[in-house]
């Protein structure tokens, strides 16, 4: 852990004094050792010169899973997608009607991809529903578990066969009771007293396993002076946890967040990406004929709900680098209606150089389904120089690994020089602007070199910073890797 201590007046002096100078101040390096860095936020920005940081935009692919059997309908919600192995599951509450939270109208329900893409609904035959059990039904007649029933994929190593899969679910009269599972379909509970309480949990209450913590984690609703927030608590067992604390915000303001939908990003599982449900209740967009046009039900048109990028990277805060709309409501009247736009817990991998999330649209009507969206991978945000060129230069930090790669994109007439500098931003010989061969083109993971060299392994463990300057192009992530 970092200690930050207050500066004395001496120190001040001398760095105002180095300031005017235009000497760089020295700083404590970061070390990133070989993980890949998104720059979702402001970690490892320094300095930016004509260019910034920017939210970037999902591309809406269409409906994924429709939410039209019988014990499905309008009200499903509360969706988590995971991928084990080459399957995808989407898990998602089944509720016809409006009911109370945690009634036995409630159920779990489960589709089932090969790509992320195209879903299908499995019949199960495990709970018998509407007279049958020709259904994709994971969990019935078990209220008030199904109201907000979410499960994880357990990584932690040594993890018994049997617990592959948890779950967290419950209401305030309950606390939130573990389910545990080997497959994902067929689950018990873990014990029948709940190990979180102190909460408000009438939202989806989010497990995870942080590989960097080296704990489990959950993010779950509170109320803070008539606020819809968010706590965190930790646990090594998933039995005894910590007790709560309300996470903060490091920039942005403080609004309504329904649900949070926290989980470690699959290609840096050090940084925590959540696409949460910004939720402003009273806002009304239709009007009751609107609303009687649209079919949604008469409680369901008083407030509207978008999607935003919030970060964390361990800890008690959220970075809201970006208060903008990263899912904006579509065109239609039926995208303004109350409880809609809410994205489904966790991104995963659809493509070789995209990725997916999705969100819980239409809600309260006969129309309600999940919808897929997508975007490059790494692409939440970037560092973006315009065509008159920009600057960005970073913190110091230490790397390990044999060469730099990075995640951008240019246009045509744009192009990134990268020159490494020692932690005093002084040029280092054979890694300067003028070494630097110019990055043109638009990939995932490409190799800066100098001199035709892509070779930094002489500089590893020693404190540096990147200077990129950049024309037309976006940076998006870097990782210092092992190389040919």
């Amino acid at each position: 852990m970092k200690r930050f201590t207050k500066p004395g007046l001496s120190m001040l002096l001398g760095m105002y004094c180095a300031l005017l100078a235009g000497e760089v101040v020295a700083e404590e390096p970061i070390d990133i050792g070989s993980r890949r860095e998104l720059f979702v936020d402001r970690h490892l920005i320094g300095e930016l010169e004509d260019a910034q940081l920017v939210l970037n935009r999902p591309r809406d692919m269409g409906s994924a899973v429709e939410f039209d059997a019988p014990w499905e309908g309008a009200f499903c919600g509360y969706c988590t997608i995971i991928k084990d192995g080459d399957t995808y599951r989407a898990y998602y509450r089944g509720l016809p009607q409006p009911r109370r939270d945690g009634s036995n109208s409630e159920v779990t329900c489960v589709a089932e991809s090969t790509d992320g893409i195209a879903w299908t609904k499995p019949k199960l035959g495990l709970f018998k529903v509407d007279g049958s059990k020709e259904n994709n039904v994971i969990l019935a007649n078990h209220a008030p578990f199904s109201h907000n029933f979410c499960p994880m994929l357990d990584t932690r190593d040594g993890v018994p066969a049997d617990q592959r899969y948890k779950a967290l679910a419950g209401t305030r009269k309950t606390g939130l009771v573990p389910f545990v599972s080997a497959d994902g379909l067929s689950w018990k509970k873990l014990q029948d007293e709940p190990v979180i309480t102190a909460g408000a949990f009438d939202s989806q209450n989010v497990p995870m396993w942080s590989e960097s913590e080296n704990q489990y984690v959950c993010y779950f609703r509170v109320f803070v002076d008539g606020i819809r927030r968010i706590s965190r608590t930790t646990s090594k067992d998933f039995i005894t946890w910590t007790e709560p604390v309300l996470m903060g915000y490091d920039g942005g303001p403080i609004e309504h967040l329904y649900t949070n939908q926290t989980s470690p990003y699959f290609r840096a599982p050090h940084i925590y990406v959540g696409i949460a449900a910004r939720f402003f209740p009273g806002r009304r967009v239709l009007t009751p004929e609107q609303a009687k046009e649209v079919g949604v039900d008469p409680g369901y048109f008083n407030d509207c709900s978008d999607g935003v990028l919030i970060t964390t990277r361990g800890g008690d805060q959220y970075s809201r680098t970006f208060p903008e709309g990263f899912v904006r409501p579509g065109i239609g009247l039926e995208n303004w209606v109350s409880r809609t736009n809410y994205p489904a817990l966790n991104v995963v991998q659809t493509g070789d150089d995209t990725m997916s999330f999705y969100v819980n649209q239409n809600y309260g009507q006969p129309t309600a389904h999940m919808r897929r969206y997508e975007i490059r991978l790494d692409g939440f945000a970037s560092v973006r120089a315009p065509y008159t060129g920009g600057e960005m230069i970073t913190k110091p930090l230490i790397f390990t690994g044999n060469q730099l790669d990075l995640n951008f994109a240019t246009s045509a007439a744009g192009g990134i020089r990268i020159e490494i500098q020692d932690a005093d931003g002084k040029p280092i010989p054979g890694f300067t602007l003028g070494d630097s061969q110019e990055l043109i083109g638009n990939e995932i993971s490409r190799a800066a070199s100098w001199k035709g060299s892509k070779d930094v392994s002489k500089l590893a463990g020693k404190p540096v910073r990147l200077k990129f300057v950049m024309k037309d192009a976006d940076l998006y992530a870097l990782q210092f890797a092992g190389g040919k």
